[in-house]
């Protein structure tokens, strides 16, 4: 077996066709993280599991850690431009030299396995070999998808369990109620723990909180009445939050002040636990967050929007946004999803806003056909455009749009660094 020594020959092997599958169970994790000397034990962790916002809740919690002057690990997914963002310390992507080297290491662990690991189990084990191997004081786990049998649900009880707002996303994998859904992501709850819940669904909230009650953990739910004032533009979100007081954050969502102060419920979690984190640690890593990909203004002239979002929920508090921002005007949409999404419903939030549609496939083998997608929108009244590639669809937006109009590139996580690519590419 040669040695890997590029980056290239790494994330060949890392999405290699073996591993794309769905399998669930964590006995394959287990596996691998023990051969790695199990590096998951010698880590604290914020656990963050929901089907919205946990990205961004992330992003914030980890800024305000990093403020506050603990080493601080951060896990998501996807990436949105290079790979090595999914695994970040103090704001820091993994090396290509770290992720080689890595990489060669776990093969002959992962190629032994009677039952290999999918691809995203494979890529945890790494992350948590990462994280010990840069020592950090805390982790910030983002959820792949679900909670009970998500690959990072190997960890024992964490500082805190996180489960933000919840909706109809994966109902193929996790349940075809939304109480279905949330027992599944309610399966990052352990014995004696803390836990943070978004709430906002009566039945929801009643599964968390026997789950909390069978497990002996403490239950915390985020009290919005705390947010006022709220501003949104293009510029990012300003509102005042009790007690802090005024709060700005470079993120433009409407939604994203809620994302915040769940953020900070979690903060004030972790200080009853005696971790030493100021206000002024607050209101700067709000201040100071990054997170590329959600409601992201690329353009001004013409506006040219980034959006992530990708299920029902999320274009609902998508389309919300651009009503407080440009009331009625209308929006071309560069539209690209995945395939087991459900579009109809997702389109019953921007179909409305839209004076234009231009179907696009985004570069992943769950993608959803441009021609396909067409189909879906052409009943909505508005002209349809099948762009087929990324770049072939912004191009077109960009070539129709005049100064003064606004385009919005919006459906998939899994698109955005393709978008961001082709903007910048046009624009130079």
């Amino acid at each position: 077996m040669s040695e890997i020594i590029s980056i290239n020959e790494a994330l060949e092997y890392i999405h290699s066709v073996k591993w794309q599958s769905m399998k669930p169970g964590l006995e394959r994790t287990r596996e691998l993280l023990a051969a790695l000397g199990n590096p998951e034990q010698s880590l604290k962790f914020i656990h963050i599991a929901g089907t919205n916002g946990k990205g961004s809740a992330a992003a914030f919690i980890a800024s305000i850690l990093r403020r506050a002057g603990y080493r601080t690990g951060l896990y998501i997914s996807p990436y949105i431009i290079r790979f090595n963002e999914r695994m970040q310390v103090n704001g820091e992507y993994i090396t290509d030299d770290e992720l080689v080297s890595m990489v060669d290491e776990i093969r002959s662990h992962a190629d032994s396995m009677k039952d290999s690991p999918t691809e995203f189990e494979l890529i945890t084990a790494l992350a948590m070999k990462y994280f010990r191997n840069k020592a950090c004081d805390i982790v910030v786990l983002e959820v792949g998808m679900g909670g009970e049998l998500d690959s990072t649900n190997v960890i024992s009880t964490p500082e805190v369990a996180v489960i933000t707002s919840i909706g109809f996303d994966h109902v193929k994998d996790l349940g075809p109620e939304l109480t279905d859904i949330a027992k599944a992501k309610a399966g990052i709850i352990k014995q004696d723990g803390q836990v943070v819940i978004y709430g906002g669904d009566p039945e929801v909230e009643a599964v968390f909180a026997e789950v909390c009650t069978a497990q002996g953990a403490s239950l915390h739910k985020v009290d919005f009445s705390r947010i006022t004032g709220t501003v949104t533009s293009l510029d990012g979100l300003r509102f005042s939050l009790l007690p802090y007081g005024d709060i700005t954050i470079p993120l433009t969502g409407a939604y994203q002040s809620k994302n915040a102060a769940l953020a900070v419920t979690v903060i004030e979690v972790l200080r009853e636990r005696n971790y030493k984190i100021s206000d002024t640690d607050v209101v700067t890593g709000l201040l100071e967050v990054y997170w590329p990909g959600r409601f992201e203004v690329l353009g001004r002239s013409p506006v040219f929007i980034l959006d992530g979002s990708h299920n029902p929920q999320g274009m609902e508090a998508t389309a919300d946004t651009l009503r407080k921002i440009f009331g009625e005007r209308k929006i071309t949409f560069i539209l690209g999803v995945m395939a087991d999404k459900d579009v109809y419903s997702m389109m019953g939030y921007i179909a409305p806003l839209a004076e234009a549609f231009i179907a696009v496939r985004p570069d992943y083998y769950r993608a959803m056909d441009a021609e396909e997608l067409a189909v879906i929108l052409a009943p909505y009244g508005v002209p349809v455009t099948v762009g087929g590639t990324i770049a072939k669809g912004v191009a077109i937006a960009l070539d129709n749009a005049g100064a003064d109009d606004v385009i919005c590139a919006i459906g998939s996580l899994y698109f955005s660094g393709e978008i961001r690519e082709a903007f910048t590419t046009r624009k130079e």
